[in-house]
Parts: structure tokens; sequence; C-alpha cells
């Protein structure tokens, strides 16, 4: 049987308010569930400061290592706002104040004190970018290739991937179950890897806990297949049976 090609994508959160901690950051799981609904994986994350260096080797290497790139954050109108000076270092392209995101800030801004210097730097793009449209605050994201230019602010970003929705290649998007049981991992730990090994293309994880003054784990198993996945996790509940614990479906 023909192996299936896996589609990945990599991730640069840009933000020097994410690494103090002053900012929690709830782009990774956002991205992470839109691009397996799109068939693609989200394989590696690099969260990095704002510094121009910093941004253009963390958005070289992962544009180079998987099928898709994308940043948030770094594309407001403020002076440390710098994504889009670093991406086109990074392409070595220059910056040009982009024609169609003008017009559109001028439109969103022309009942709410025009353009100024701030919000007409939300119109610089690197050179060749096209648009991704922003229904909720007007200035716009970018593409260039397989690099996707996106907002920090969550809801935002989540506006604007809505609109990249079944535009982007990719390939069948995982399935993903779960049973949990008040089992320690290690004593569980040979039938998840038992389970595992029994089955191509397939993912099992676990997940412990404490709650409650009792130790458990939730088994998370993941593959393109849902037979495959639904066969799995009957494994695992069974083995979890035959070894003296209760299996809870959808875990705990």
């Amino acid at each position: 049987m023909e192996k299936q090609r896996v589609w990945t994508a990599g991730l640069v959160v840009i933000g020097d308010e994410i690494l103090s901690g002053r900012t929690q950051d709830r782009n990774v799981a956002q991205l992470a569930n839109w691009l397996n609904v799109q068939g693609i994986r989200l394989a590696e994350v690099r969260i990095v400061a704002d510094v121009e260096r910093a941004i253009v080797a963390a958005v070289n290497a992962l544009r180079s290592a998987h099928d898709y790139c994308f940043t948030t954050g770094g594309i407001g109108p403020t002076h440390d706002d710098i994504t889009v000076d670093a991406v086109a270092a990074a392409l070595g392209v220059p910056v040009v104040v982009h024609p169609e995101a003008r017009a559109l800030l001028e439109r969103y801004y022309a009942g709410r004190g025009g353009l100024n210097e701030g919000r007409l730097r939300m119109a610089r793009a690197p050179e060749g970018a096209s648009l991704i449209d922003n229904p909720v605050s007007g200035a716009p994201g970018l593409r260039l290739g397989n690099l996707f230019i996106m907002a920090g602010v969550p809801h935002i970003t989540a506006g604007m991937l809505e609109g990249l929705t079944g535009k982007l290649e990719g390939g069948r998007p995982v399935v993903s179950r779960t049973v949990g049981a008040h089992a320690p991992e290690s004593e569980v730990a040979g039938l998840l890897r038992d389970v595992q090994l029994a089955h191509d293309g397939l993912s099992v994880g676990s997940y412990p806990f404490f709650k409650e003054g009792r130790v458990g784990a939730n088994f998370v198993v993941r593959a393109e297949d849902e037979a495959l996945v639904d066969k799995a996790l009957g494994e695992i509940a069974e083995g979890l049976l035959a070894a003296g614990y209760e299996p809870v479906a959808g875990g705990i």
C-alpha cells in the first residue's frame, strides 16, 4: 500500500510579551486545530523575541523544513512591530507600501481619523506579497509562497484563518480519540508500546495527571484512518481492563 504524503507546517510566534510571560499565547493551539482540518500537521513551533536576526533565522529554518510556515505577531502600527522587515530580510526583498493594503486601510479608517504614520505601517509588505483578508480590524495579513504572515491577536488570526480555509493543499485530517484510566503510566507503558508498534501510521500518546489524590493518565490515539483509531483505542481499553483498570471513554 502506497504511503500517504504528510503535509507539515512550522509556526514562528513573535513577541517579547510572549517570552516575558505578560501574554499567554493561544495561537499555537488555534493554528494546530485549523491546520489539522486542512490535512496539515503543525510539526514545529519557535517563539522568538522582537529581534530581526532571530526572526530571520527562525523563518528561514521553518519555511525550508516544512511545506508551510506561519508567523504570528509583530505586524501592528508601532516601532517594535518588525516582522515585515525581518521577513523581507529573510527573503532578500525590499519592503514596499502595498497599494491594495493601503487602499483597504484608507477605507477602514475613513471614519476613524484617517491614515496616520502608525496606521500606514500596517500597509507595508515584503515586495511580491499578496494579501490575507482581515475581516476584524482591516489590516491584512500577507502571503509569500509558502510563508504566511499573520496577526498576533488570536481573534484577528482566527478571522484570517477562516479566509484561508480550503485554500491550502494538504492530506487527510488526523483523527484523534482519547481513553483515560486511573492507571500509572509505568504499569501500562508496555501496552501502549505494543499497540503503536502493531499498527502502521498510528500514534499513541500518554498524558499523566494527578487529580483528587489519584494518579492516572489519558491516552490519545491519532491516525488518518478513523477505523484504525477506533481499533487501537479498543485494544488499549481491553488491555486496561485486563490490567485491572477501568477505561473511561473520552478521558478523565
